[in-house]
This record gives structure tokens, C-alpha cells and sequence, in this order.
């Protein structure tokens, strides 16, 4: 891909031309053109991801780490170059604190068994949110069960926003961990994560952020945010599936002991003992997904060429178009309409369930997103079983709105 220079940062976003780098979409669907609206789940990749991944198992493959011919030191050069890229993109302090995961849930389970099963008990609190995605919901019921710690939930409004006076009030000196999304994939909501952190250092809680939907849409400095840790997802931000990044403190991690046992993890192991190796290896049991380091590497390139700023500043041009257009058919509702939101718009139209919408637009060449979304606690909040949602990234466009929105009078004519 080659970006042109005047275009990182500044807002001017081609993204008719960017659509042509991701081969995925230059197919029809149904005889129409393929809309995809459905990057909030699983990004489409780029050429470049494809080709980085594709060369590595045609030329470099071997095992990391352990090998001194030629091409296991290629391997091991282009896995640890992906994790310097990342490093670098989100600004952490080093490599040593950019743990390679399968994927964000995978990293928060990490910090679950690892730091809280080992030190949480009862009388200890876990404040989580009422929007978060399952994956940040579970392992913590989870942990709790395990520990007798007390899992405590903040409340949202019916614009899908924190309500954070009662967050706050939530976050005592019982508070051991506070477990929040950046962006929430129901509802869009981007939330005040600098705010948040701020209130759980002041009791000496540590914060973790799930950043699985803000790493594609926006510009993350985990030390700007100053959180402990921060996990995301290779999958939604143009990189393969079966690779993720637990991003945490330095001296958090060399506290926590090691989650899964096996190669590569340790130092020196006997019959009777073992002992563990340095960050990050000490969380990276086992042979790694190599190819899927090497392709999450080109993707942080492919973010990096354009810029998150020039990103977040298209998407949010969409979002207000996309917001109006959906607006104009009778019987759609906008489930979640905070003041700061990404590009992710969920819906109800009166008269039709949301797999129909789905499977009629889907017959119209558009993709979209209908269910729960791995988030039950949310719906049942705004006391729907599912809603349809939208979700954009860098290669969507006005037209494939008003190709959404024509698809959706079809919906109308068709159920209502």
C-alpha cells in the first residue's frame, strides 16, 4: 500500500481507493457489490497483511527462538520486529511488556488467573461495566467464584454512557481491579478510560482496559492512559485471527507468575523444579502463532501509513452521515446514542426481528451484525433479545450507507 504522505493525520481519507488494498472485498455477493459492514466483529485484511503472511510460510518458516540455522533466525527476527511495532504504536515502555496472546479474551483470562486467582480473596472487589463484551464479563465472575472476591457492576443510562458518579462511588479501598472497555462493540460508546484509571489508582487498584474495538479507530497511548494493562485483538484491526497482545505494567508482570506451563516459558527445568524466563517469554508457553505475528505486524504498518488520527477523523465524518441516513426510515431506533461514540451504530426496526433484517439485507450484498453481540447484560438493559448493528472502518464509504439504508426499505417492504 502506499499511502500518500499529506493524508496521515490530517482527516483526508481516500477510502474508495483503500477499499481496492482488501481483496475480500472486490467480490459480489448475490450479484450485488459486497458491503461490509461488520468490521466491529472481524476486520477484512489488506493485501500487505496477506503478503507478509504468505511470504513468511513460503520463505522463513521455522520455529523462534531455539534454532541457529537461517531461517529460524528469520522466523524469530520478523516475530520479535512485530512486537517492536507494536510496542512502538502504543507506546509502551518496552517489549518486555507486550505479551503475544490468541486474542483479547485469551489476555484478560491471562490477567484473571494469573495476578487475581493468585492474590484476590474475600473482602477484595472487581468493578467491571454494564457494557462490556462477554470477554470482559466472564473471567472475572469466574475469578470470583474461585476466590470468594465480589464482582460490583457500574451502571449505564439509556444512552449507552457510564454513569460515572455512580462508577466512582463504586471504586473503594475494597477495589482490587477495574476491568473496562475502551469502546464499547454494542453501542459504540467510547468511554472516559483516563477518568477511570485516575479513580482506581487513587485506591490503589489496577485497571485493565479491553481495547479490542478502539485499537482499528483510534489513537492508543497506554501511558498516556496510564493503565495497567490493556488488551486487544489482531482480528479486528486488519490482522489475522488467533493473535492478540496483552499490553501490561512492567513490574506487574514480573510479580505475576506464570499462567500455562511449558517450552519457551522457562529457564531451566528439572525433575523437581523449574524456573521461568524473562518478559515476555514467561507468558508465552508453547510454540507461538508465528505467521499471525508477522501479519499483525504488517497490519500495525498498514495503520501506522494512514494514521489514527486521519482514522478516527473519517470514521467520525461516517458515523454522522450514516447516523442522519438511518435516521430517515420510519421505525428504525438507534439503540445507544452517546455524545462520544465510534463507528458503530446498533439498531431495532419496528415489525422486524434482526436476524430477518440480516438475512434480507444480506440478499441485497450487505453485511451486517444481528444478535446479542456478546453482550446479553446490554440488551437486556434497553430490553431487547438483539438488535442489527453497522459497524465501519477505513474502507467504508457514504455509498455503502445509502446502500445499507436502501437494503434496509427493502426490510420495510418486505416485513413491515
Amino acid at each position: 500500500m502506499s499511502v500518500p504522505q499529506q493524508q496521515r493525520g490530517t482527516g483526508q481519507l481516500d477510502a474508495a481507493r483503500l477499499r481496492q488494498d482488501f481483496p475480500a472485498l472486490q467480490q459480489q455477493i448475490h450479484g450485488k457489490a459486497l458491503v461490509y459492514l461488520d468490521s466491529a466483529a472481524s476486520a477484512q485484511r489488506p493485501a500487505a497483511v496477506l503478503d507478509a503472511m504468505d511470504h513468511y510460510y513460503r520463505h522463513d518458516h521455522a520455529n523462534v527462538h531455539r534454532g541457529v540455522h537461517t531461517l529460524s533466525q528469520r522466523a524469530t527476527e520478523r516475530y520479535e520486529n512485530a512486537r517492536q511495532k507494536i510496542c512502538r504504536y502504543i507506546n509502551a515502555g518496552s517489549t518486555a511488556e507486550i505479551i503475544f496472546t490468541r486474542g483479547t479474551t485469551e489476555a484478560i483470562n491471562l490477567v484473571a488467573q494469573s495476578l487475581g486467582r493468585n492474590s484476590f480473596g474475600p473482602g477484595d472487589e472487581i468493578l467491571i461495566t454494564r457494557m462490556e463484551h462477554h470477554s470482559n464479563i466472564v473471567p472475572w465472575q469466574l475469578l470470583c467464584q474461585q476466590t470468594g472476591a465480589t464482582l460490583r457492576v457500574a451502571p449505564i443510562d439509556h444512552h449507552g454512557q457510564l454513569k460515572m458518579d455512580e462508577l466512582r462511588a463504586l471504586i473503594n479501598e475494597q477495589t482490587r481491579l477495574v476491568a473496562v472497555g475502551h469502546i464499547s462493540n454494542a453501542l459504540g460508546t467510547i468511554n472516559p478510560v483516563k477518568d477511570i484509571v485516575e479513580a482506581a489508582h487513587a485506591v490503589n487498584a489496577v485497571v485493565l482496559v479491553d481495547g479490542a474495538q478502539a485499537m482499528p479507530h483510534m489513537s492508543v497511548d497506554v501511558r498516556a492512559l496510564d493503565c495497567d494493562f490493556y488488551a486487544f485483538s489482531g482480528h479486528k484491526m486488519f490482522g489475522p485471527t488467533g493473535i492478540g497482545v496483552l499490553y501490561g505494567r512492567e513490574a506487574l508482570l514480573e510479580q505475576m507468575p506464570p499462567w500455562q506451563g511449558g517450552g519457551e516459558m522457562i529457564r531451566e527445568v528439572t525433575m523437581e523444579h523449574s524456573s521461568f524466563a524473562d518478559l515476555p517469554a514467561k507468558f508465552e508457553a508453547g510454540t507461538p502463532a508465528i505467521a499471525e505475528a508477522v501479519g499483525l505486524g504488517a497490519a500495525i504498518d498498514y495503520l501506522a501509513e494512514i494514521g489514527p488520527e486521519t482514522i478516527a477523523a473519517y470514521e467520525a465524518e461516517l458515523l454522522s452521515y450514516a447516523t442522519a441516513r438511518l435516521g430517515e426510515i420510519e421505525g428504525l431506533e438507534i439503540v445507544g446514542d452517546a455524545e462520544h461514540k465510534a463507528s458503530v451504530i446498533s439498531f431495532t426496526l419496528a415489525g422486524a426481528h434482526p436476524h430477518d433484517i440480516g438475512t434480507i439485507v444480506d440478499n441485497e450484498g450487505v453485511a451486517i451484525r444481528t444478535g446479542h453481540h456478546c453482550a446479553m447484560p446490554v440488551m437486556d438493559f434497553f430490553n431487547v433479545p438483539a438488535t442489527a448493528r453497522a459497524s465501519m472502518a477505513l474502507y467504508n464509504t457514504t455509498a455503502d450507507i445509502d446502500a445499507l439504508v436502501d437494503a434496509l426499505k427493502k426490510v420495510r417492504e418486505v416485513l413491515c
